[in-house]
């Protein structure tokens, strides 16, 4: 099958199946939502989500915690992976964007890069869900997915590399939804460690028949 055509076909079925899809992150604005990704680093929405509720009473905009103490924030956020690393780094980026940005999170990636814990993922994920952007963040599942099911090459060995090569062959504007798509399908279906096949739609012509799989 040629690339384009699986592209098309699962593309096709997401679009059918899941036409509104979004992130599972809770927030109550783009700040919230920074927020959020940031403390979703190697942790699970799940675990995120239940945390951030106090914290984003205690703290609600980027003014409120640029004043708080790391000590402060990291007492709301203790129980996720990296807590002293990621309230340092919420401290530090509130005051950029209270000093430099009138407490707005800016939508360009180079500014989205300057704030402390942000890196190409979590600036593409602003991009894609808090500004429609036509981006496409590479997390793990993302990067799984991908080349579990043939959309990239294994020449692409980086997120950076996955994220151009998704972005060339989705169709303009859909890349937002894209990486939601595949995101939901490697963290309910195609499973890192026990992938369920016998649920997945596009077992019929997964790459995993090929010889060497190694799934």
């Amino acid at each position: 099958m040629k690339r384009t055509e699986l592209y098309n076909r699962i593309f096709s079925y997401f679009r059918k199946e899941q036409p509104i899809v979004d992130t599972e992150l809770q927030f109550g604005s783009v700040f919230q939502l920074l927020v959020a990704v940031v403390l979703s680093a190697q942790c699970t929405d799940k675990r995120v989500n239940l945390v951030t509720p106090a914290l984003f009473q205690a703290f609600p905009d980027a003014k409120a915690m640029a004043a708080a103490d790391e000590t402060e924030v990291y007492e709301y956020i203790k129980s996720v992976s990296y807590p002293n690393a990621k309230a340092k780094h919420l401290v530090e980026l509130s005051k950029i964007l209270a000093t430099d940005y009138g407490g707005e999170v800016p939508s360009d990636m180079d500014s989205l890069l300057r704030l402390p814990g942000v890196g190409r993922k979590t600036a593409n994920v602003m991009q894609a869900v808090a500004f429609r952007m036509n981006a496409m963040p590479v997390d793990t599942h993302v990067y799984r997915v991908s080349h579990r099911l043939g959309l990239v090459p294994s020449t692409c060995n980086t997120p950076y590399k996955v994220e151009q090569y998704l972005l060339k062959h989705t169709p303009e504007g859909e890349a937002a939804d894209a990486h939601h798509w595949l995101l939901l399908h490697g963290r309910y279906i195609c499973k890192s460690q026990r992938p369920l096949c016998t649920k997945c739609p596009f077992t019929t012509f997964c790459p995993k028949k090929l010889e060497g799989s190694k799934l």
